[in-house]
This record gives C-alpha cells, structure tokens and sequence, in this order.
C-alpha cells in the first residue's frame, strides 16, 4: 500500500509538493470532510483562481478555505474580484495570456499561491507585497502613454476591429449560451483588440460628443455595403477561409478571429499583393499571417491545409445539427461517432438535438425570399388577430434584402409602450393551434422586458419545408435598438459596438447607452440609456450617416 501511495505522487509532483498545511486541509474520510472553520480573515476578498500548474485538487482545497474562512470564490474573473491566485512558478506574461487579458485593472492583484497558503497557515491575511507578481517595464510604459492620451495628448487614429465570421445557430443550451454570448455588448472582440480602446480614447477627429463631429477611419458601419470594393486576393482569401472554418468546427475561436481580421483585411485591400513585406504593412495581419500569405502568393498553395484533421469534416457534419455546439461534436467523435446514423441510433439526444437531427436537410437549406415573407405575414396576421396595432417586422437577412435567408426572425411591439406585455403566450398558442408551429427548441426565454421564442415552423400545402423561426417580443422603448441588432450583419452590429466603445458609450439590443465605465474590458457602469425612438437616431448618437438595412450586409 505504500508503495501504491508513493507511486501516486510521484506521478503528480504538483500534489507532491503540497505544504503540510494543504495536505491537512485535504479531506481524507468523510469525518474532516464534516469539520467546518469558522475564521473570518479573508472577509471582503473575493478570489479568483488560474488552475494552470495549480491542479483541481489543490484548488479544490483552496475554494473550499476561502468559504469556510469569509471569502468568496469566484470561478470567472470579473469586475468584483480582488485577487487572481496562481502558481508560484508563473510568470505574469503567461497569466494574461491565459486570462486572455492585455493587463488586469487596478483594482485586482495577481499573486502566487503561496499566498494564500500563507493566509490559511497564519489565519490572517498577509500583505501581498513579496506575492504579487510583477508588472513589466513595457506595462508602465504602456500605461503612461494611455494615461497621457486620455488628458489631451492626440493618438493615432483606431482602425476598426475585424471580427469573425457567426458560428453556427443555436441550439441546446450549449449554443443557446454561445448565441446568448454573442449578444453581450462586451463579446466578439479580444483583449489586445481592444487595447487601443480602453479608457475611451478616440480617434483622431472625433468628439466624446454626441453625434457633433462624423467619425473618421474605415469603420464598416459608417460604410455601404453596396459599395463594397472588389476582392483582389481572392486565391489568398480563398484558402485562409477553408482554414478559419476548420479552426471554427474544433472550437479554436481564438484563431478564427486572427483568421477573420486577415481575410477582413485582405478583401478590402485595393490591389492585389505582392510581396512580403506588403503584406506586413496591412493592418490586421501580423508576420507569422504574412508568412502563410508569402507562401500562398508563391506557390498557390498553403502546406497547413494538408494537415487539416480528417475530424474536421466530420465535426461540421455534427455541429450542423441545430443543438450541437462544437464542444459536442468533438463529444460525439471521441465517443467514435462518424455519421449522421451514429448520431441517431447510439448517441444520447437532448429534445433539442432530435429536432435538430429531424430536419436537419431542411434547416440546412436556405429558404427563397418568397417563403421568408410568407412567415411573416403569416405570424404578423396572428399578432392582429390579437390587437392590430401590433408591429411585427421580420428582421435578418430578409431585412437585409437577400434572395435567399437561413432562418426568419420576427420582431413583435406596440406604440403604446404596453400592449406587447400579453401577447407572447396567446401569439404561440395560435400558432400552435394551427398547425404553424411544428416543434420547440426554447419556447420562452426572458431577457429583461423581451421574451423570445425559437422553434420550428412549416407554412400549409404540399411540399413545404420546416424551417427555424424567432418570435421576439421587445417593449416599444428598445424597438430601435432590437431592430437595428436583429437585423445585423453581425459584423457590422460588431462595428457599431466597437465604435460606440470609443464614445464611452455601449450598444446592444436593449440600448444605447452614454457614460460608460470601464476597467480594460470590464464593464463596472453600464451608464445612462439614450432616447432611440428610431434607429436613425443611434446612427445620429454615433455619429455616422444613417445605412439603409440593404446597406448593412457586410
């Protein structure tokens, strides 16, 4: 038995090397697990644990004594956290990397482990000064330089940030959570990203004033559309997408969105490249995407495509099933799934991801725009029946005036401010009734004063498809604000958003807020909500000619 036991740990030197402390702390019967501690030393301090080199075990240990002795364990990091806990041999540069932070606001310490072991062995709380890890010269500067910007000194003009590309619809609650992420103000763009934005600086030639002075800079939602300029790097762009989408279906998000800024760049290039070092001076692409497209111009082919996993294909194969997010996918391939007849005779389906699977050709199919429109007169006809003043507009791509859309999302209110409050149930109940609505994927999902509905439905006669329908109902107060972020493209609600970052101000589909705080991309005040009656008025707060919706498909 002793021999297992020194086997075990010599296996993991990080439980090893635990203090005596830690291995008294550690439960070893079910009695010590009973035994509680009743100090209070570390009360008001909230912790934030980096498990990297730490492991689950000893973190277990170290959330279980910050509750028993008044902290509070948190297991994201966000505004109201005072310490990030991580291991003694971290250097700070690799702790922001995986925070995936350009720097922590001041407001949070970052110190080692052997702090807050140090706090449970005295049963005090010990000054962090010979813990903390330390800033870099580079940091200070950095700040400075900021600080200097922020009282009056002129900075370098903020090119927008390219993001990438919607991942794939909704579905469980995995991409109900991701679709829910997407909707958050702060998401879609990295730390580095938004380095040039923190602390509200602005670029050159704008006022912090509300819609005084137009915008400068190639900010998309301050451009047409219609007017999109030609691709002159398509054989670059062409296979840079092929590995964004694969880099997508193995959930490496992060390399998308480099991916994404390269080929945003290149496509609004105005010539085509030709060289190396060109390529280099392009904002958005960095040396080691310079060196893929050097590679690309010479010899017509990228190398790293011939690596792609034979998985990829078979992951988009899953992650198209609506309720399967990519984390699931890579589920199911592990377990050795490899079709869509494994997916239903052996793998275990929530209701979402049966329905997914039901009609999965049918939900891959772009419907014509003449279908689109038949939804919504369809659903709009319901609401009447209910109160005719009712406004119903189906948003998306069909707003967008595309020939063909993915899904329809409606948007339902009432000039009145009050008659939307009723309608939600008795609107799917109708429609239920008749036969419109065929399956439910979330039948209510509040958010604030809006209530949502996402299922299935399939217009009367021979041959019709089941198709994905949103029923939204917002109150006519965020009407503008719904219509402007439902509407899309993502990319250019993305360009909105960041914009709106660099007035101190923040949009979403409830919205527009002015006087916003921040601590680098920790929102700590959400400000005060603008009038929007109409969307051309957060155009006018933003300070960018009002686009048509044609006009937005970016």
């Amino acid at each position: 038995m002793e021999m297992e036991l020194h086997g075990i740990f010599k296996a993991f030197p990080k439980i090893k090397r635990q203090s005596a402390l830690e291995r008294e702390a550690a439960p070893p019967n079910k009695k010590k697990v009973q035994e509680t501690v009743t100090g209070n030393f570390l009360s008001g301090v909230k912790i934030h644990i980096l498990s990297a080199g730490i492991g689950s075990a000893r973190c277990n240990i170290f959330e279980k004594q910050i509750a028993q002795n008044g902290g509070l364990f948190e297991r994201a990091l966000c505004p109201t956290v005072t310490h990030v806990i991580v291991d003694d041999s971290m250097d700070r540069d690799r702790a922001l990397r995986l925070l995936k932070m350009d720097r922590l606001p001041v407001s949070i310490e970052l110190v080692k482990s052997s702090w807050l072991s140090q706090c449970i062995s005295e049963k005090k709380l010990v000054d962090t000064a010979n813990y903390s890890l330390p800033i870099p010269d580079r940091y200070l500067e950095t700040q400075k330089t900021e600080e200097d910007s922020y009282s009056g000194a002129s900075c370098s003009t903020v090119s927008e940030i390219p993001v990438p590309a919607e991942t794939n619809e909704d579905g469980t609650s995995e991409q109900v959570s991701e679709r829910a992420d997407e909707h958050k103000e702060e998401d879609g763009v990295s730390q580095n990203d938004l380095d040039a934005l923190i602390n509200g600086l602005n670029p050159v030639g704008e006022t912090s004033s509300l819609g005084e002075k137009p915008v400068s800079g190639k900010w998309v939602c301050a451009q047409s559309s219609v007017a999109k300029i030609q691709n002159h790097n398509q054989h670059i762009t062409d296979k840079l997408e092929v590995l964004a989408k694969a880099y997508t279906h193995q959930g490496d998000k992060w390399r998308v969105l480099g991916y994404s800024k390269a080929i945003n760049a290149l496509k609004s290039y105005h010539k085509s490249i030709d060289s190396y070092e060109e390529a280099c001076k392009i904002p958005g692409i960095g040396k080691r995407m310079a060196d893929k497209i050097q590679e690309i111009m010479e010899s017509g082919h990228l190398r790293k495509l011939d690596y792609i996993g034979q998985d990829v294909p078979v992951l988009e194969l899953f992650s198209n099933i609506w309720g399967a997010g990519t984390k699931t996918a890579k589920l199911w391939y592990q377990q050795g799934f490899r079709t869509l007849e494994d997916i239903s005779t052996k793998a275990q389906l929530n209701s979402q991801q049966k329905i997914g699977l039901k009609h999965y050709d049918d939900f891959l199919d772009r419907m014509p725009r003449e279908e689109a429109a038949a939804i919504e007169k369809t659903v709009k006809n319901a609401a009447h029946c209910l109160n005719p003043g009712l406004l119903a507009v189906a948003c998306g791509s069909y707003r967008r005036g595309k020939t063909t859309c993915g899904d329809v999302d409606v948007l339902i209110t009432h000039p009145d401010g009050k008659s939307h409050r009723n309608v939600f149930c008795q609107l799917l109940q109708n429609l239920h009734q008749t036969g419109f609505l065929t399956d439910d994927l979330v039948s209510h999902e509040g958010n604030g004063e809006q209530m949502k509905y996402l299922g299935v439905c399939r217009l009367p006669g021979p041959g019709q498809h089941h198709r994905r329908l949103d029923i939204i109902v917002v109150p006519y107060a965020e009407f503008a604000c719904s219509l402007l972020y439902f509407t899309g493209s993502a990319h250019f609600n993305r360009s909105m958003r960041a914009l709106a970052k660099t007035k101190k101000m923040s949009l979403s589909e409830h919205s527009l807020n002015r006087d916003v705080m921040r601590q680098g991309s920790l929102k700590v005040c959400t400000g005060i909500p603008l009038s929007t009656p109409t969307e051309r008025d957060v155009f006018t707060f933003l300070g960018i000619p009002y686009r048509e919706p044609h006009e937005r498909d970016w």
